[in-house]
């Protein structure tokens, strides 16, 4: 067993820490193609991982014969997890350096556990895929684009590891880079970027290689700490589903009439009129309360207390949004849905929906088509999805809702789909069109009036 020269970690202040971005991210892969290899190296050469902890990665490591500490058991948590050698479940892990603060969700790359990529990159801001290089992008490389193209992430990076069985070879790089970037941009895929590494030797993951010296751009942790990442939303449709009521009905507050919830968008004013659904009843905003204090304006994603004028019949579930900014109730919700559930999801099937803090009744009128992510052909009328499928819904709910279209806000246009018999989620829905070139492609379609349907919508 070899003895860490490990530097124990150092917090960082919160001076520091309030000075830091966040970035949420999640790695994604074939089987075997070194993503837990791949967070090992990134939380041990950041200096992001305590001594006791890798003090039991080595003497894991050891016991098994390795001669160098098995990175991948940093990540890899579950006994069944360790003892295959595989991913099961989502490795959450946090971390911080000087420049940005981290939530990484560690994926399974196995077929079966898609549904866990779904989970972990449903709330990401980027996505790693990596491909072993001696593979090149295979149909689970293609499925991982799709998902994440699905789910919106804006920026995806392409991490091409285990170089140093290609020996290094630009070209071999060059091939597998050009090939992913043309398919993810076909998706839709905003932002995509390529970086030849090697997790085992540490091959620009945090430090630049000296064997690759034809590449000129970022390693892996340099792109993480700069990637622009923007939450400010206070640009999107201001939305705040009403979480609870607050009535202290104290000496001090006898009158004190809250609505409490976190902002899932926009911004909010004191004076600004506002309407509450499915109501439809208006008010001005009196006051807002954040963290015990009374401010002029709010934005998402604060938790805040707000105020209105005029006291209306307002409860868990009512969403509070500008008056000149009303969405569209509808009985009628058209989605995508990946499913998640062992049992299956069928025709007919009474479910519960549940959209921010409103969970209502609702049946499952069609399943239209499934997508297969391999080559997303479509396979119309399947009249089920099974555990991993992805597939369009319509489902016609017994109250209004006002959704948003999840191209416009991910928290709005989302939403759950809950078996009322014990309270398993079947599904994640996503309101609107499939993939970012469908939404184009048919508003072109739908410019031109042909009535030709070439887009990506299923």
């Amino acid at each position: 067993m070899s003895n860490s020269t490990t530097e124990p970690v150092q917090p960082l202040s919160t001076e520091q820490l309030s000075a830091t971005t966040l970035l949420r991210f999640a790695t994604a892969g074939s089987v075997d193609d070194g993503k837990s290899t791949l967070v090992g190296r990134l939380l041990h050469d950041s200096k992001s991982v305590l001594t006791d902890q890798l003090e039991a990665v080595e003497r894991v490591s050891a016991s098994r014969g390795a001669e160098a500490p098995d990175l991948a058991l940093l990540t890899d948590g579950l006994r069944a997890e360790r003892e295959q050698g595989i991913t099961i479940d989502v490795a959450y892990r946090y971390f911080a350096t000087a420049r940005r603060r981290f939530i990484l969700a560690d994926t399974p790359g196995h077929v079966q556990y898609t549904r866990n990529m779904v989970t972990g990159a449903s709330t990401a801001d980027l996505a790693v895929v990596l491909v072993d290089a001696r593979n090149g992008v295979i149909e689970q490389t293609r499925r991982h684009a799709a998902v994440a193209a699905l789910l919106r992430v804006p920026h995806v990076v392409l991490a091409v590891n285990k170089m140093d069985l290609v020996s290094y070879e630009e070209s071999v790089f060059a091939r597998i880079a050009e090939e992913f970037t043309a398919y993810a941009s076909e998706l839709g895929v905003p932002e995509i970027t390529a970086i030849p590494i090697s997790a085992l030797a540490g091959d620009n993951v945090v430090e630049p290689s000296s064997n690759m010296d034809w590449y000129g751009g970022p390693t892996v942790l340099e792109h993480l700490e700069t990637v622009p990442v923007s939450h400010n939303l206070t640009s999107c449709h201001a939305r705040l589903p009403v979480q609870y009521v607050i009535r202290p009905q104290t000496a001090e507050h006898p009158d004190y009439r809250g609505y409490a919830g976190q902002i899932a968008a926009g911004t909010f004013r004191v004076g600004e009129s506002v309407t509450v659904l499915p109501s439809g009843r208006t008010s001005k905003v009196a006051g807002i309360d954040l963290l015990g204090k009374a401010v002029d304006v709010a934005w998402t994603p604060q938790s805040i207390t707000l105020l209105l004028e005029d006291d209306i019949d307002i409860s868990r579930g009512d969403l509070i949004v500008p008056s000149g900014d009303v969405p569209e109730a509808t009985q009628d919700i058209e989605a995508t849905v990946c499913h998640v559930a062992d049992t299956a999801l069928a025709v007919g099937q009474r479910v519960l929906l549940k959209h921010t803090t409103r969970t209502v009744k609702a049946i499952v009128k069609e399943i239209p088509s499934r997508l297969t992510l391999d080559d997303l052909s479509q396979h119309p009328e399947p009249g089920r999805l099974v555990a991993n499928d992805i597939g369009r819904v319509l489902v016609r709910t017994a109250e209004p809702l006002a959704l948003d279209a999840y191209a416009d806000s991910r928290r709005t246009g989302s939403f759950l789909l809950i078996d009322p018999a014990d309270g398993t989620t079947l599904a994640a829905g996503m309101v609107g069109a499939a993939f970012a070139a469908s939404a184009e492609t048919d508003a072109d379609a739908e410019a031109a009036a042909d009535g030709d349907d070439e887009g990506w919508d299923f």
